[in-house]
């Protein structure tokens, strides 16, 4: 392995660590029917998942009128809540997070799921002892809002030079550009990876197994 470039890695977590896109583009989608609105298109949904779930799911419906917007959340719960069972992290995911902890980054996890949700994906996971720090948007502000990454840093002490944001979305690559940090995308998760042209990442993975190399030579 090279010498270590960055000392703390965060990572995103649906669509990034977690194969949830399609449950949740599909959660989004029935969740708008539920309450009377038009179904967003699969690129529509997929477009807002890494952002707070209020944002996005006003984002992903705007004929939802505001005073629906609670039921059209507890309706996205319910049926997120229905799939969650069947999602899984990527194949490569737990041992390359592994092998970083044995070089001696720091993990984190800058999500957009609330903490309820994140510590349910995390026990389902089994994944909780890995990292070192976790921020979701409920506690903190949504992507691309730089807060979550800042107080990552302070809490563990690391500069934004040496911090290395991974996400599957623009929400992600922005906020790390919003923060002052690195990035690298990920082109498995939710957004094509022609749209992170915005905001170039130092490296597109396109599977897991590159994002492991990336990390192991560059990171």
């Amino acid at each position: 392995m090279a010498q270590r470039r960055f000392d703390l890695l965060a990572f995103d977590w649906d669509g990034t660590l977690f194969d949830s896109t399609v449950a949740i583009t599909r959660s989004i989608q029935q969740a708008v029917l539920d309450v009377g609105g038009q179904r967003p298109s699969d690129e529509q949904a997929a477009y807002v998942i890494g952002m707070a779930l209020g944002p996005a799911l006003a984002h992903a419906a705007p004929d939802v009128p505001r005073e629906k917007h609670t039921e059209l959340s507890n309706r996205y719960r319910y049926h997120y809540l229905k799939l969650q069972a069947q999602v899984t992290l990527f194949a490569g995911i737990e041992p390359l997070l592994g092998e970083l902890r044995s070089r001696g980054h720091y993990l984190a996890v800058a999500t957009g799921k609330s903490r309820v949700g994140l510590n349910s994906a995390l026990q389902q996971a089994q994944l909780g002892a890995l990292f070192d720090a976790t921020r979701t948007a409920d506690e903190t502000a949504g992507k691309p809002n730089p807060l979550m990454l800042h107080e990552l840093m302070a809490e563990l002490d690391v500069p934004a030079e040496r911090v290395l944001m991974i996400g599957d979305t623009t929400h992600d690559l922005l906020m790390a550009r919003n923060a002052g940090c690195a990035s690298v995308g990920v082109a498995y998760g939710a957004h094509d990876a022609a749209m992170f042209a915005q905001c170039p990442p130092l490296f597109t993975a396109q599977t897991v197994a590159q994002l492991r190399d990336w990390l192991c030579n560059h990171g």
